[in-house]
């Protein structure tokens, strides 16, 4: 995965260990451009930050990343307690 945050777009990536653990993966053929991929990591075996930017899960199963930054998470969860205290959610 790129160490770069560009704009405000976000990259993922999903490893799962097999094939076994993909439940499902839905691209389109119509007029939507929607994806869906679901599975399974497994049981949660940690969740850190790497190299700063990126969150990674690690599960049993496999491992899912996504360029967010810890702070990045805190300031939208004070953000959206503060609209929940609001009634704005």
């Amino acid at each position: 995965m790129e160490n770069k945050i560009q704009g405000k777009e976000r990259a993922f990536s999903v490893e799962l260990k097999s094939r076994g653990d993909l439940k499902n993966i839905t691209l389109t053929n119509g007029s939507g451009d929607s994806v869906l991929l679901e599975g399974t990591i497994g049981e949660l075996v940690q969740a850190t930050f790497k190299e700063g930017i990126i969150l990674e899960v690690v599960g049993k199963h496999g491992i899912l990343r996504i360029d967010l930054r810890e702070d990045e998470i805190k300031r939208t969860t004070s953000i959206r307690g503060e609209n929940i205290i609001r009634g704005e959610v």
